[in-house]
């Protein structure tokens, strides 16, 4: 982990020294006021985006079981799409917040500069053999019937995925320097674009289920643009992009990595969670168990979403202070998100308690899902008692992810995605002979018991951080 000037910042970073912008001021002053400020812009973005889900899902349900199904067998590359570059992306904010907090600004805009060649190669690498063979993919999987949709929509999805990569490294690396107000404009505009053009292309177009993939590629074709601009051609962000003299610098790209790389494999870990767990939920509670779960998960996932604006915040806030071996503020940030990401969570948790059966009758008005309504409720007055400790783990992760030490962040979700989560579930379910709601109990305990070990874990290593600044 390299945290400290280079040797070219060493020399030339009075001189090379852009004044600071008003997000590096936002980073280098009071944590508490830097996450408010980095946290809302994001809870914002993310609420929009949510929208977006939703109202993609109402307009391409309008094609058909088949359409649905269709984007189902692509979703998996495209949630690995935004997975890799989600984690690089938190790889590189981290790296750059850590060189700003230690007023390395060249050892900044080296790591930008690395991270944008980076996610050029593997955006390449994704897209080209996906592109190439999809139609051979999609018969492997067993896409079936819809084969010929799922080509058409993917092959769109695959070739656009360039603007998947870049969208989320430049909202990153706004991030990282602070700036999460233009990240929430241009992702806001994303998703406010493609809500705009789905019914157009699907539609008015009549290009059917590939109609929604141009939607899809044209917004972030859009925002990368506009992002390139501020980022390639205005040039007003406080980290430089100079290409013509780059060379590897293999310890920054291991830093990139050191955080990005587990990152990814958090996100991932996630998706392979959910399928343990539809497998586990089938053999108690049938298909009826999955669409209970899969429904509640989105409701939940809903839930959550302040506190992941708050995790994005907590990553360069921390990540600054680390840099400025300003330990006390990696303390303060971490204690004050968790505060503020619990008494958010609890109060959305007795919203949800309450309101359960008005939220299951939402999802079950068609007469085929009617009969899961008593079921939904259920899960939803159970998980309730999730959304209140997520705040402990996520945002202990975040405090890993921003200080540089990505592998302790991945050790506590494995812990309690792959281990813990199934484990309880099983036990719960079928040792004690709860079933469907013992699974339900099983992920609550296992989430307590996983945010538990991260929280306890994150305060030990912020201690030992703050003992060796005063030895």
């Amino acid at each position: 982990m390299n945290t400290k000037p280079s040797k070219e910042g060493i020399s030339g970073v009075v001189s090379s020294q852009k004044k600071e912008t008003k997000g590096v001021e936002t980073l280098l002053g009071d944590p508490k006021r830097a996450i408010i400020k980095l946290a809302l812009p994001m809870i914002a973005a993310m609420s929009v985006q949510t929208i977006y889900n939703l109202v993609d899902a109402f307009w391409v349900s309008g094609l058909g079981a088949d359409a649905l199904a269709a984007i189902g067998f692509v979703y998996p590359f495209f949630f690995m799409a935004m997975g890799l570059s989600n984690g690089l992306g938190v790889g590189a904010g981290s790296a750059i917040a850590r060189r700003i907090g230690a007023r390395d600004k060249l050892g900044a805009d080296s790591v930008a500069v690395h991270t944008i060649v980076i996610m050029v190669l593997i955006a390449v690498a994704f897209t080209v053999p996906l592109f190439a063979f999809a139609e051979e993919l999609f018969v492997l999987v067993g896409a079936g019937k819809t084969v010929g949709m799922s080509v058409a929509y993917g092959q769109v999805i695959f070739a656009g995925s360039i603007f998947i990569f870049f969208t989320n490294i430049a909202n990153a690396i706004l991030r990282g320097e602070g700036d999460a107000r233009r990240a929430m404009y241009v992702m806001a505009l994303g998703a406010g674009l493609n809500i705009v053009l789905d019914p157009i292309f699907i539609y008015t177009f009549g290009l059917g289920i590939a109609g929604a993939a141009w939607a899809t590629v044209l917004s972030l074709g859009i925002t990368s643009v506009i992002m390139l601009n501020w980022l390639l051609i205005k040039k007003d962000t406080y980290v430089s992009f100079t290409f013509r003299d780059f060379q590897c610098d293999k310890s920054i790209v291991k830093d990139i990595f050191g955080v990005g790389l587990p990152a990814s494999v958090m996100q991932l870990s996630m998706a392979f969670m959910m399928l343990m767990m539809n497998v586990i939920i089938v053999m108690v509670g049938g298909t009826d168990g999955v669409a209970i779960y899969s429904t509640g998960w989105r409701v939940v996932s809903i839930a959550v979403l302040p506190t992941l604006g708050i995790a994005t915040a907590v990553v360069p806030v921390s990540g600054a202070a680390f840099g400025a071996r300003a330990f006390e503020k990696v303390s303060i940030a971490h204690l004050y998100a968790v505060k503020i990401g619990f008494m958010i969570e609890t109060a959305i948790a007795v919203a949800t308690f309450f309101f359960a059966p008005q939220i299951a009758a939402v999802f079950t008005q068609a007469e085929g899902a009617a009969h899961i309504a008593p079921g939904l409720t259920m899960f939803l007055r159970i998980i309730c008692l999730y959304h209140p400790t997520i705040s402990f783990g996520m945002l202990s992760s975040s405090v890993f992810q921003g200080t540089g030490k990505g592998m302790n962040a991945l050790a506590v979700t494995i812990l309690r995605t792959i281990v813990l989560t199934p484990l309880f579930a099983v036990v719960f379910a079928f040792n004690l002979g709860l079933g469907l709601v013992g699974i339900w109990w099983g992920l609550v305990v296992a989430n307590t018991v996983g945010v538990t070990v991260a929280f306890s874990w994150a305060r030990l290593y912020i201690r030992g951080l703050m003992k060796t600044a005063m030895d």
